[in-house]
């Protein structure tokens, strides 16, 4: 009997998770302030990309995390989805992202970066939305307060703001 509920159990789990790496990604109903490329095995267009509107991301793990950063002024409250959230969503596959800015900045960044600190997109500040004049809709965050070392020319070329675009390479 106990082979028997075991054979069961183990055929259960292999459903469970059968679902969920075939789960599809919702479709936009607000505006898209996102777009997800390359890599990656969950798309919601017919050109096999991932788009985000704001809700979608917000329905991901998101954190508030109070941080300073170079380019303001004292300690700020942020709100965002945690980046590997999003790289999970969307099953990226590569260790690389090239994240681009609506100036079309852009930045290589490593997806361990992701894994070895809170990166959020920030999409609040002080509770406000964050708009294109404040580094809005999207800011790469790094946690500089809570690990000082990350205040350095390297990172703080990652930290696009206004992100557009995320292709995972």
């Amino acid at each position: 009997m106990k082979s028997y509920s075991v054979v069961i159990l183990i055929s259960f789990g292999l459903t469970v998770f059968s679902s969920l790496q075939a789960k599809e990604l919702s479709i936009p109903t607000g505006r898209v302030i996102l777009t997800v490329t390359g890599a990656i095995s969950n798309t919601n267009t017919a050109n096999k990309t991932a788009e985000f509107d704001r809700q979608m991301l917000m329905d991901l793990d998101v954190i508030t995390q109070q941080t300073e950063t170079p380019w303001t002024e004292g300690i700020d409250t942020y709100k965002g989805p945690l980046l590997r959230s999003l790289l999970a969503v969307v099953g990226a596959k590569s260790d690389t992202l090239f994240v681009q800015a609506l100036n079309d900045y852009n930045a290589l960044v490593p997806v361990q970066d992701s894994y070895d600190y809170n990166l959020i997109l920030a999409m609040e500040m002080n509770g406000k939305p964050m708009g294109v004049r404040n580094k809005g809709p999207l800011f790469l965050l790094y946690p500089f307060k809570e690990s000082p070392e990350l205040n350095n020319e390297v990172i703080h070329n990652r930290s696009v703001w206004q992100i557009k675009a995320i292709n995972v390479e």
